[in-house]
């Protein structure tokens, strides 16, 4: 390892699953740094929605490894590089980055300090702040990841969310086509904001009646980030060989008709997708919306907001 490493540091962890009130900020050992790790100092990191499935304990094995306790949270985040792996080349000590990494095996986000592999740590574009790059990671490779063969026409269901506020914009710099189907006004408002060419609010305008005014012929394909009866309602102006994407996570599997193809996916998480995302960034203006900055000191609160209604991203300022 080039550099060197504290031994500990400040992170909010969880000694067992269950609500937000068990995650609590404490010291606990820096991760070792492997021959292919970064080291990252981190500033800002993201809270997201899987976050708190992971801290109920919905993820418990499913990463092929045992969950161990202290167990801390995050999967997003940005900062500087303190150490880098005696295989690691691309990045040196002070280096602006972020990272799309995950909890296991070397823990999460949620902390002062963050070990991931080089493969999931990229530069900061440098039209992005610190916050917007911090929260970025996830959501924008699975929304880039649910976009291949985007075709000419593309609903995105939940644009305002996370993923769907960054996919309206990559969907666009990919030539298609938007209907943006966004949560309330101020998702409207949001989508609208970000260059959707027809948005309607999922919560009372007739989406069904919306899409076939979009694409007459139908929709080549949908984006759908949040699964429900009225995702299952709109889905049925996809066109026939269309396509629906779903990441996994998005709960229950959503309904499309025979001859619509239903691919569920994890977003690609590699240096050749980081690259990809990274140009289609610097293509034009893009903007990752921060709802909400929490310090690190209330990441309680972060949590309970999830369960809130809110646009785009909240954000953790760890340091």
């Amino acid at each position: 390892m080039r550099n060197a490493k504290p031994d500990t540091m400040q992170a909010a962890a969880i000694d067992r699953f269950g609500g937000a009130e068990l995650v609590t900020v404490r010291a606990v050992p820096v991760p070792e740094v492997g021959p292919s790790d970064v080291l990252i100092r981190v500033e800002v990191a993201g809270v997201a929605s899987w976050d708190a499935l992971e801290r109920e304990g919905l993820y418990d094995g499913a990463f092929g490894m045992p969950s161990t306790f202290p167990y801390v949270l995050g999967w997003d985040c940005a900062g500087a590089v303190v150490a880098v792996g005696s295989q690691v080349s691309r990045f040196k000590e002070g280096d602006r980055v972020y990272a799309a990494s995950m909890p296991l095996p070397k823990g999460g986000t949620y902390a002062t300090d963050a070990v991931t592999d080089a493969d999931n740590v990229s530069l900061i574009p440098a039209k992005l702040t610190i916050e917007q790059a911090g929260v970025m990671g996830w959501d924008a490779l699975t929304a880039l990841s649910g976009l291949e063969e985007v075709g000419d026409t593309i609903m995105i269901f939940g644009a305002s969310g996370g993923i769907g506020h960054m996919a309206i914009q990559l969907a666009k710099r990919l030539g298609a086509r938007v209907l943006a189907v966004a949560s309330g006004d101020d998702g409207v408002a949001l989508s609208q904001r970000l260059g959707a060419d027809a948005v309607v609010n999922g919560r009372k305008d007739d989406v069904v009646a919306a899409a076939r005014e979009f694409a007459a012929g139908g929709l080549d394909a949908a984006l759908v980030t949040v699964s429900s009866e009225a995702a299952d309602r709109a889905l049925t102006s996809v066109r026939d060989g269309g396509r629906v994407a779903c990441p996994h996570g998005a709960m229950p599997d959503p309904k499309v008709r025979p001859g619509v193809e239903l691919i569920r996916y994890n977003g690609a998480r590699s240096q050749d997708a980081t690259d990809k995302l990274n140009r289609l960034i610097d293509s034009g203006p893009f903007d990752v919306h921060v709802a909400r900055t929490f310090p690190f000191d209330r990441v309680v609160d972060a949590h309970r907001a999830l369960a809130t209604h809110y646009v785009g991203k909240l954000a953790l300022r760890v340091s």
